[in-house]
């Protein structure tokens, strides 16, 4: 029988061992879900997806701790940021129910040629199908909140495949929910083989996909699913920053704000995240100066225990991880300033390098750890066109106390979101939150989501008395 051992990313001790499911498990999951959506008799009223969801939400607040302490168990985010993520999830499901009510349709016009004359006509949306989600690592209860809260919340059976590395958040979700009275079938949590996974996804009984993950496999997948199947990726980036010379000039306290800012964003979960802070440009007079000073607040950045309410920056998700941000880093023929170096197995820690070369691993793909790297530019539209040199394009940002610069900046950056004055990993849960080019299609947050995992349809009523 094959199973998988959930370990703890510091340690690499055993929290729990699970059984995968087989090939007859995901069958009969997803038979029970497209029976569910494709008979109106099995559907779930509005009122009753809301009933749920308060009762979700009553569980998890009495949960908090609970959650908090497994999320960062198997994820190996520090504490406090695990707790600000299950409080996430929780308002995130809050979102869901205020907008279950936006789900409608609109009035089409008729009547303005004789051929429209005595009609009325309106459209509805109905839920789009069944919905498969393939979640990633990172975020091991919020991401699988925004990709089964939505399906739900409309009125679409999930099944959802969570990370490997981190599937005990998900599946205590799943509990949770059909504590709160959701009927089985409705949302189900699959530990399968890479094979029987891009089955169940392929599958054309499959209405929507929701990926989130690595490019690569994001791609592949999305080759393969079935005529008609629509979709939502979101991979991963390698987000800019450009700081204009302004933010230097006067009193120094928006350059301290900012290299706190940037601080968090670029060393916030050791780095994995698919927002954060990665590629920082600044104007070669204040460069070296501006990466020093960075540098000295990472190197005071708590490293370790991420149980350990006082960690900052917890461990990587697996030891393979370390040692590739460690060979990326002393590749990238770049000053390292602070850093570069293994703390332990899991661990590494917070890293600055100043200028690496162009071509380096640190400034062409998404490094995916704690190392924030800053280039020197001469020119801002230069320093611009580096920043969108990359097929990634997710979220940047500019600091600048000029709003010229700020709307021409975010004018010229290719990114579906630029930050003023903040990080490149801001988020809410409520707005809008994706990748363009090769990082993604489709546009998260609760209600977006909600919206694409709903489909429209017109009626056409024809009567003499209209």
């Amino acid at each position: 029988m094959n199973t998988i051992d959930v370990l703890n990313p510091l340690d690499q001790s055993l929290i729990k061992t699970l059984t995968l499911n087989s090939s007859a498990d995901l069958e009969t999951a997803m038979q029970t879900a497209h029976e569910l959506v494709s008979d109106r008799k099995n559907w779930l009223p509005a009122h009753q997806r809301i009933a749920i969801f308060e009762r979700t939400i009553e569980i998890m607040s009495e949960q908090v701790e609970e959650l908090t302490q497994l999320a960062a168990s198997e994820g190996g985010k520090p504490y406090v940021d695990s707790k600000v993520e299950v409080l996430r999830a929780i308002n995130g499901v809050k979102l869901a129910i205020e907008h279950i009510p936006q789900i409608k349709g609109e009035q089409i016009p008729m009547g303005h040629t004789e051929s429209s004359a005595n009609r009325l006509a309106y459209t509805q949306r109905e839920p789009i199908g069944v919905v498969a989600s393939v979640s990633a690592f990172n975020h091991p209860l919020n991401l699988i909140v925004h990709q089964a809260i939505p399906a739900l919340a409309v009125g679409c059976p999930v099944l959802i495949k969570p990370a490997a590395l981190t599937p005990l958040s998900c599946m205590r979700f799943v509990e949770i929910l059909h504590q709160a009275g959701l009927p089985k079938g409705w949302c189900t949590a699959l530990l399968a083989s890479r094979e029987d996974s891009q089955k169940m996804v392929c599958d054309p009984r499959v209405n929507f996909f929701s990926f989130i993950g690595s490019a690569k496999v994001g791609w592949m997948l999305q080759s393969k699913l079935s005529p008609g199947t629509r979709s939502a990726l979101e991979h991963g980036g390698a987000a800019p920053v450009i700081v204009d010379q302004s933010v230097f000039e006067g009193d120094s306290a928006s350059a301290e704000d900012m290299l706190n800012n940037l601080c968090k964003g670029g060393f916030y979960h050791a780095g994995q995240v698919c927002v954060s802070v990665q590629r920082v440009y600044v104007h070669e007079s204040r460069a070296e100066q501006f990466a020093e000073q960075l540098a000295q607040k990472a190197a005071t950045l708590k490293v370790g225990d991420q149980l350990d309410p006082s960690t900052e920056v917890g461990p990587l998700i697996t030891p393979q991880e370390v040692d590739r941000v460690a060979d990326w880093v002393e590749q990238s023929g770049g000053k390292v300033l602070c850093g570069g170096k293994r703390i332990s197995e899991t661990c590494y820690a917070p890293t600055v390098i100043l200028d690496p070369d162009e071509n380096a691993n640190v400034s062409q793909r998404e490094i995916f750890g704690p190392v924030v790297c800053i280039y020197s530019y001469s020119d801002k539209d230069e320093a611009i066109s580096r920043a969108n040199g990359l097929p990634f394009a997710f979220q940047a940002s500019v600091f600048t106390k000029l709003l010229d610069d700020a709307l021409d900046t975010s004018n010229k950056l290719n990114a579906t979101a630029v930050m003023v004055n903040d990080h490149t990993a801001f988020r809410v849960d409520w707005m809008p939150f994706g990748g363009r080019d090769a990082s993604g299609i489709g546009m998260g947050g609760i209600q977006y989501s909600m919206h694409e995992m709903t489909r429209e349809k017109m009626m056409v009523i024809k009567s003499d008395v209209l």
